[in-house]
């Protein structure tokens, strides 16, 4: 009886290992035989803008938003990850990469060498954008400078540092899906959406996350805690913005000054740097989308202690 409930346990823990290697196993775009990407440098530029690449790849501490040697803290729940260097540099970027490296970086969030990226990489939100727009945005960035450099590891604590527990996380929080145009609504609208829910990726910061670090579906936009550990993200839906007008919506994300006269601070700054750099037209679809979201409950803001700094 004892050797036949070890044998079963034994068989049990193997079926387990083999699940869990099988759902925690990178899955890359498949590339199909097809006519060569000709290159649109100028949108590459836009979706460089639109994906706030410079934010966390730029070198820090210099001037040059061009130079993507990486080096930037990405702090978070499960440790602090450091953004890479992404210029096309050989050695220390991404010069060797194929369209299919980068696709399956951007879209997949696997390695060249078959390896998981952490999702501090947005990911989940490029994983919608399509396939033309990211070989523009991989055909612009092997024109900007190439920046030597290795960018210091990651300082994440275990279990969170192995690589093919993100599987996991993946088959939970990654539907696969491209964007889908909503044919009732305008193009300018569908532009939007697109920009938003894509490169955008605003939903990644101004959405709450649970105990995993997966973005609360229900509460999609409804902001919630800075995921770098200080502050609030302010809820973007028309529960806390009803009284933004389009034109609010469109100049906020020009300027970054709010309708009351305010202006943005902290890595929103870093954000508007980019965005604003969209053609107005582009702008102009983000505040449409932004203007429709419905208003959507987010996590209740912990009260400030009395007394307190």
């Amino acid at each position: 009886m004892l050797q036949r409930t070890i044998w079963a346990a034994l068989l049990a823990a193997i079926a387990a290992a083999g699940v869990y290697w099988w759902l925690s196993a990178p899955v890359v775009a498949a590339v199909g035989p097809g006519p060569a990407h000709v290159p649109d440098l100028a949108n590459g530029e836009v979706i460089f803008n639109a994906g706030g690449c410079a934010s966390c790849h730029a070198v820090p501490d210099q001037p040059d938003r061009l130079r993507l040697g990486g080096g930037v803290a990405i702090k978070s729940p499960f440790g602090t990850f450091y953004a890479p260097n992404i210029s096309p540099h050989p050695t220390y970027g991404i010069g060797k990469w194929t369209e299919a490296d980068f696709v399956n970086a951007v879209m997949r969030g696997v390695s060249p060498d078959g390896q998981h990226y952490f999702p501090a990489f947005p990911y989940t939100s490029y994983q919608h954008a399509k396939r033309e727009d990211v070989l523009d945005l991989f055909a612009y960035l092997k024109r900007l400078p190439a920046v030597a450099g290795k960018v210091r590891d990651h300082d994440v604590p275990f279990p969170f540092n192995i690589r093919r527990n993100v599987g996991i996380w993946k088959f939970l929080f990654m539907d696969g899906k491209p964007f889908v145009a909503d044919g009732t609504k305008s193009p300018q609208w569908n532009r939007g959406a697109y920009l938003v829910n894509s490169f955008g990726h605003c939903a990644e910061c101004h959405s709450p996350r649970n105990v995993l670090g997966g973005i609360i579906s229900g509460e999609r936009f409804a902001g919630g805690p800075n995921p770098e550990g200080e502050g609030w993200v302010p809820n973007i839906t028309q529960k806390r913005l009803g009284e933004w007008s389009v034109k609010d919506f469109s100049y906020f994300l020009k300027s970054g000054e709010l309708p009351d006269g305010d202006s943005v601070g902290g890595a929103m700054t870093r954000v508007i740097k980019n965005i604003s750099q969209l053609p107005e037209a582009d702008l102009a679809a983000m505040a449409d989308y932004l203007k429709s979201l419905p208003p959507v409950d987010g996590p209740p803001r912990p009260k400030r202690k009395e007394g307190g700094a």
